[in-house]
């Protein structure tokens, strides 16, 4: 598949430019993953989470790549206030980064990610969105809102090869591989272990009498990836919520592959971010979003049926 003649131009110079960097990126983290020199920084902005020189070098490096092709955006950094970039003081396209997501895994050589999600704030919903993997053969996930309209997702692997991301068969509960991001102990894995209901039904046998559900661990938006992949079936987020450079990106990749987000309330999250003016974008950086992501309506329902929240 020729994605030239399929993604818009702002989409493929947005996932090269994640490329470049993430082959910049590669050898610093297994670098510090051979060494244990992790280069720690003082994290002032969300003291519970690792901060580290390569996030801060992605920050810079996505800032100033990023402005070779776009003349004019908000920069919305997870590692900084938002801020505007270029000579229009209110341009239209806001570009949210998270620049190192599960960085302690990251430096450690095992796990990476690296999102960057585009919203246009006339439209009010995102126009590309670019998940990059750095470690694994699958390379980039990517939305995009394309020449006619239409938004459509791909899974990008190392040598080049796309693939549609479209809507898989529906599945039960109890045939699924839901993920959770359960790292932290007190904080997500009790909270997790004390869903009764919801292991129950996962657990619950077929009519060979065996039980095929699973829970698993993933990660911010790429856990969304792999469900609009078709690698997992779900991902439940009940405990602590996920922050907008979580959850946007896979969001949207998600939502083009015809996937469900829901809030806990059934309510379906609109892609609409109410990223409006500068204050509205700061504001958007401090809340968390509980949900359940579905390759499905029917599977995201019946696990809303099985928790108690």
């Amino acid at each position: 598949m020729d994605l030239d003649e399929t993604l818009p131009r702002l989409a493929r110079k947005t996932i090269g430019v994640v490329d470049i960097l993430m082959s910049e990126l590669r050898p610093k983290l297994i670098g510090a993953a051979l060494t244990g020199d992790i280069g720690e920084s003082e994290n002032t902005r969300h003291h519970d989470n690792l901060l580290t020189v390569h996030d801060l070098w992605m920050h810079e490096r996505y800032r100033d790549t990023l402005s070779q092709y776009i003349p004019s955006f908000i920069y919305a950094s997870e590692e900084a206030e938002p801020q505007i970039i270029g000579g229009d003081p209110n341009p239209d396209l806001c570009v949210l980064v998270d620049p190192l997501d599960t960085s302690e895994l990251a430096v450690r050589g095992l796990l990476g990610y690296t999102h960057v999600m585009i919203y246009s704030r006339s439209l009010r919903r995102p126009v590309v969105a670019v998940i990059g993997d750095i470690y694994h053969h699958i390379r980039f996930y990517v939305a995009a809102r394309c020449d006619d309209g239409q938004d459509r997702a791909y899974a990008i692997t190392s040598d080049d090869s796309h693939h549609p991301l479209t809507p898989r068969a529906a599945r039960r509960l109890s045939e699924s591989l839901v993920t959770n991001f359960l790292m932290r102990g007190t904080e997500r894995l009790l909270p997790l272990c004390r869903q009764s209901r919801f292991i129950e039904a996962l657990d619950e046998l077929d009519e060979h009498g065996k039980s095929r559900g699973r829970i698993g661990v993933d990660f911010g938006s790429v856990s969304l990836c792999h469900v609009a992949a078709g690698f997992t079936e779900a991902v439940v987020e009940f405990a602590k919520g996920f922050a907008i450079w979580d959850l946007a990106p896979g969001h949207y990749v998600l939502d083009a592959a015809g996937g469900t987000v829901l809030d806990l309330t059934g309510r379906p999250l609109p892609l609409d971010y109410n990223l409006d003016s500068l204050d509205d974008i700061a504001k958007a950086m401090n809340p968390r979003q509980t949900f359940v992501a579905a390759g499905s309506d029917q599977l995201a329902r019946e696990i809303l049926l099985s928790l108690d929240v």
